[in-house]
């Protein structure tokens, strides 16, 4: 991983826009970012941290936002970074959540946090990701380190190593798993304990389960239980079942006899009731006999009364029809008397009489009088239907004359309107045609305003393109910079290759040597001591393979120089072309030149306007004097129409005068008469009915009479008294055969062979029987009790003896499972006696790192400290350490001098300084190693040099720069003023009332 550009805004203590070339100050491998104390020199790398994770390191990021205090309210906080990992070009760019004010009213609102992820691919940035869960993933899989480790392996923190040097075990433990992620091994003791714990459970509820079973059998077997081996309870259990099983096999025999001699006293008891019933049943039914013929005479009389009524029913009809029609000739007689008495004044002599005629004669004649005068007005009312047309068209001349005045009036005030409008149209005209020669003269200079305009659009392109052209020479001049670098890395390469040839060139001088034949260099043809060539020296082919690779990357950086150009030439000329203005001043002048064109083509389209107006007004002046003759015109014709009228009106008054006589006009008189034939065509209707009403009555009689006879009635008064309704006759019908019902099963009864037997046999002694058999039910309820209780307790011994012995085969498993489980928890956890050193095995596995990263600090230690210290790592606990599992995780320092073990509590300050760093080294080397072995680029080291001497001090950044190996880039963030004359590339943090800024140097 090599960082090459970070820049913040608002972040920390940074209020502006601070950018840091990290490309820059690694050139030279070793560089110094120094400042007064709390000027931010940790805040630099914080933004390195957030960029990457979206958090800061330690305590800081619980103690408040990261962003800075002394910016602008409106301004957002923000960091970008831009570097290389597993060669990808990626570009991070991060804002926290911040409270930013309202863009309406007063206050704040939250403003979420954001995250965009950009890879450089073929020349282009293309998007990852804009979402802070795939970032998180993102960063995983590129640098496999959580934030903790990539402060100790890429940001060596103040202080933390001085700590863990001196840490007890249980700090230093914890500091490891964070580090290492070597949790899963103190969640594997964890899981070790909860599955003792859980085993411990289950052996306890199958023991339960087993005391509980054997406590239900000493229980339900009325005896002790026995103390001891829980395996003695299976055959005691088994023997009470045995036991109680004979108990209940000797009950059930005694039951059984009981319950044979209780079924043959219940059966004799039985018969002596049924017996006892039969004689009852035979009793009544003598009794019942005498009372039935006793009743005979009576169902005679009811038979009779049924006949008659029967009989009866057969002629009332014929009685009801003739009623009913002697009713309807009364109601025709009213119906005729009152419309007689309606006409009485529109028919001659006596024919409008109320009763008319008594004889058939006499209806005739009336009749006959009634329908002629029927006749008369309906021919009067045919003959005026004629004059209904003339009527009506008198009335449509009426209507015809009134429009006709109404139109002249009309046309009269239309003509006086069209005269008034008329006479404002000349000055109208004059001041349209006044406007329109004058809106004409303002648009003649439409052509030079529309080229000016092409003009301002066409250096606005060119001062966009300006914009485009200068971010393209950008991206060419990166791509030249790293074709330049990758030129000069071909270059080295090919140099390191040839330098190495020529050191080895004797050995492969000597590779071509053979004995007898002449030495190429000194002729000689003996060869006493060849050269000998070091393992993995290049070979000819590797530096034909260096030069073909220095040759196309010198060829691509031409390309990217020749690239360069081109866009500089094509950038000066869209200079040239923009006129010196500006993006902005062009798109204002631009804006300026289609104003003015816009007001141009706004006067031709007024003129054009007023060129359509005065051609309206011309036709509004023709168009009033054609409207004015044909107003003349109308008005002539409707006074001739309006004559005529009057002239046609006349005629058909007179005609329609003599025809209505006496009405008001004719359709009152053809209505009257109308109404007088209606009233006589109602009374014809009503003699009509009354003359069939006398003839039905008649019919009716007959019919009666008739009936009567035939059915046996002197006449209807023996018909009514002999009349019953359906429901008296239904309940006679049910009374007769309810009798004859009653007597037919009294004989069929009587007729049953058990109850004539039941006759022939003595009294049963019902009561001595019934005493008997409950005598014999007691004794079986007795015995069957005892039977039900004893082979209960039988079959709850035989189940209980079964829950028994499987409580038992569970439980042998489960305290199997509980014995190893709780032995492996204890071994894990260094409790156990095997565990002779009392280790965890979390702490086992973190010594075995530990050992690794005190090898690898000592390596550097022993330069650092001139050869006078080695970290050694031990299982012994700390002093003071009483708990039985806390070794594993010691520290000791070896003072080589002495041959002595010191306790780091009592080295110096520079001492633990030293011995500290060269700690956080070896452990930053093997956290890259555990996280997948990645290549840092970048490293910083943070403040402790100031408690160094000078000679350490030198050691120490031998150290350091001995990093650089393999273009590695170490920063050292320190306040210490020695360092700047020994480091030259510096990052200075300069502090300010306003906030902080950055200024880069060498």
């Amino acid at each position: 991983m090599r960082l090459h550009t970070l820049t913040v805004r608002a972040f920390g203590p940074f209020a502006g826009t601070e950018t840091v070339d990290f490309d820059r100050l690694g050139d030279g491998g070793l560089f110094l970012v120094h400042g007064p104390t709390g000027a931010g020199k940790t805040s630099v790398l914080d933004a390195v941290c957030f960029a990457l994770y979206g958090r800061v390191p330690g305590v800081r990021e619980a103690a408040r936002s990261p962003r800075s205090n002394h910016a602008a309210p409106t301004v957002d906080p923000k960091v970008t970074l831009d570097l290389t990992v597993r060669g990808r070009r990626l570009h991070f760019e991060r804002s926290p959540a911040w409270q930013r004010p309202k863009k309406r009213g007063t206050g704040t609102t939250e403003q979420k946090a954001s995250v965009l992820i950009r890879e450089r691919v073929e020349g282009t940035w293309r998007g990852l990701t804009n979402r802070p869960d795939e970032a998180g993933q993102i960063v995983d899989d590129l640098l496999g380190l959580s934030l903790a480790q990539f402060c100790q392996i890429v940001l060596l923190p103040q202080g933390d190593f001085a700590r863990f040097l001196r840490a007890d075990a249980k700090q230093r433990r914890s500091d490891l798993e964070r580090i290492f992620a070597a949790g899963v091994f103190s969640k594997v003791e964890e899981w070790l304990a909860e599955r003792a714990r859980t085993l411990g459970q289950a052996a306890g509820r199958a023991e339960s389960d087993v005391t509980q079973a054997a406590d239900l059998v000493a229980e339900v077997g009325r005896c002790a239980r026995p103390d001891g081996d829980v395996e003695e309870l299976a055959p005691w259990a088994a023997e009470l079942a045995s036991v109680a099983a004979g108990t209940a096999r000797d009950t059930a025999q005694v039951a059984d006899t009981a319950l044979h001699e209780r079924d043959r006293a219940r059966s004799a008891a039985e018969d002596a009731r049924e017996l006892e019933r039969l004689r009852r049943r035979r009793a009544d039914a003598l009794r019942r006999e005498g009372e039935l013929a006793e009743q005979a005479p009576e169902r005679a009389k009811l038979h009779a009364e049924l006949a008659a009524a029967e009989r009866a029913a057969g002629v009332v009809p014929q009685l009801r029809t003739e009623a009913y029609r002697r009713t309807q000739l009364e109601k025709a007689e009213l119906a005729a008397a009152e419309r007689l008495g309606l006409v009485r004044e529109l028919v001659p002599g006596d024919a409008g009489g109320g009763n008319g005629g008594s004889t058939s004669a006499d209806t005739a004649g009336q009749r006959e009088t009634v329908a002629a005068a029927e006749r008369e007005r309906r021919d009067e009312v045919a003959r005026l239907e004629h004059l209904r047309g003339d009527a009506e068209r008198l009335r449509a001349v009426h209507a015809e004359t009134a429009a006709s005045a109404a139109a002249a009036d009309d046309a009269r005030s239309r003509l006086e309107a069209c005269r008034r409008e008329a006479a404002g149209l000349p000055d109208q005209r004059d001041r349209v045609a006044a406007e329109l020669e004058e809106a004409r003269a303002g648009t003649g200079a439409r052509d030079s305003a529309e080229e000016a305009l092409e003009l301002a659009r066409a250096r606005h392109g060119s001062a966009q393109a300006r914009q485009r052209l200068a971010d393209e020479l950008t991206r060419a001049q990166e791509r030249r910079r790293a074709r330049v670098d990758a030129a000069q890395e071909a270059r080295d390469r090919l140099q390191e290759i040839r330098r190495a040839r020529i050191e080895g060139m004797a050995a492969e001088l000597a590779e071509g040597l053979e004995t007898g034949r002449a030495c190429p260099v000194c002729g000689s043809a003996e060869h006493p001591a060849p050269a000998a060539g070091a393992a993995g020296r290049p070979a000819p082919r590797d530096e034909e393979a260096a030069v073909a690779a220095a040759e196309t990357a010198a060829e691509e950086r031409s390309a990217a120089e020749n690239a360069v150009a081109a866009v500089q030439e094509q950038l000066a000329a869209a200079q040239d072309a923009a006129g010196g203005l500006g993006e902005a001043a062009a798109a204002e002048r631009v804006e300026q030149r289609r104003a003015e064109l816009e007001r141009l083509d706004a006067a031709a389209a007024e003129a054009d306007r007023l060129a359509a107006e005065l051609q309206r007004v011309d036709a509004q002046v023709e168009k009033a004097r054609a409207e004015e003759a044909e107003l003349s015109r109308t008005i002539a014709e409707l006074d001739q129409a309006s004559r005529t009228h009057r002239d046609e009106a006349e005629r058909l008054t007179g005609t329609l005068d003599t025809a209505r006589g006496q009405d008001p006009d004719l359709a009152a008189r053809i209505g009257r008469l109308g109404e007088e034939a209606d009233l006589l065509s109602a009374a014809l209707h009503a003699l009509d009915d009354r003359s069939a009403a006398a003839e039905e009555l008649r019919a009716a009689e007959s019919d009666a009479r008739t009936a009567c006879a035939e059915s046996g009635f002197a006449g209807a008064h023996q018909v009514r008294a002999a009349e019953r309704s359906e429901d008296e006759r239904r309940r006679l019908g049910a009374r007769i055969r309810e009798h004859d019902d009653e007597a037919a099963a009294v004989r069929a009864l009587l007729e049953d062979p058990d109850l004539a037997a039941a006759g022939e046999r003595p009294q049963p002694d019902v009561a001595g029987l019934a005493a008997s058999a409950g005598t014999a039910e007691g004794a079986a309820e007795h015995a069957v009790r005892w039977r039900d209780h004893f082979a209960d307790r039988a079959e709850r011994l035989a189940e209980l003896r079964t829950r028994l012995d499987r409580a038992l085969a569970r439980s042998r498993p489960a305290r199997r499972e509980h014995s190893v489980a709780d032995g492996l928890a204890r071994l894990a956890a260094g409790t156990s006696g095997d565990n002779r050193e009392n280790v965890r095995l979390s702490a086992y596995v973190l010594a075995a790192r530990l050992e690794q990263v005190v090898a690898a600090a000592n390596d550097r230690l022993a330069t650092m400290a001139g050869g006078r210290y080695e970290l050694r790592h031990t299982v012994d606990k700390a002093a003071g350490d009483r708990s039985r599992s806390g070794g594993g995780l010691g520290l000791r320092v070896l003072d080589v001098w002495t041959g002595q073990e010191r306790d780091p509590a009592t080295l110096s300050g520079g001492e633990t300084f030293v011995a500290s760093l060269a700690l956080a080294l070896g452990l930053g080397d093997v956290a890259a190693q555990e996280a997948g072995g990645g290549d840092i680029g970048t490293l910083f080291i943070d403040e402790g040099f100031g408690t160094l001497d000078e000679d350490t001090l030198e050691e120490v950044l031998e150290v350091l720069d001995s990093l650089r190996d393999g273009g590695r880039a170490v920063g050292v963030v320190s306040h210490v003023s020695d360092l700047r004359t020994r480091v030259t590339t510096r990052l200075r943090v300069v502090k300010t009332p306003t906030g902080s800024r950055l200024e880069q140097t060498g």
